[in-house]
């Protein structure tokens, strides 16, 4: 059977405990990769990383954007929506369809 896991700083991450997924606070960039690194390879199939450490940890993250599983996925952390969350889907939608469909609300 497939596990969650949530990585990021504690204050960001404890909440996510009481929802039954696994919990990986992390300090550093160093620390976040090899933790990534360790899930991955841990039988994990969503990993869900706040967007402050996914932000400094962009090598490791890419090592599995070519893979289905685990599926990594940026989360606003205590701190706020950085905005690379959204950054990442858009660029994955343009890439399947060929076109960018999310509006942003802005005129062009």
């Amino acid at each position: 059977m497939y596990k969650i896991a949530v990585l990021g700083d504690r204050d960001s991450i404890y909440g996510f405990a009481a929802l039954g997924l696994d919990i990986c606070p992390v300090s550093n960039a160093d620390e976040a990769a090899k933790k990534l690194r360790h899930l991955a390879e841990s039988g994990y199939a969503v990993i869900y990383v706040t967007e402050a450490v996914a932000d400094e940890i962009v090598p490791e993250i890419a090592r599995y954007s070519e893979r289905l599983v685990p599926a990594i996925v940026p989360i606003p952390g205590a701190s706020g929506n950085t905005g690379s969350g959204i950054a990442n889907v858009k660029k994955f939608v343009e890439q399947a369809v060929g076109s960018d469909i999310i509006f942003s609300g802005e005129s062009k």
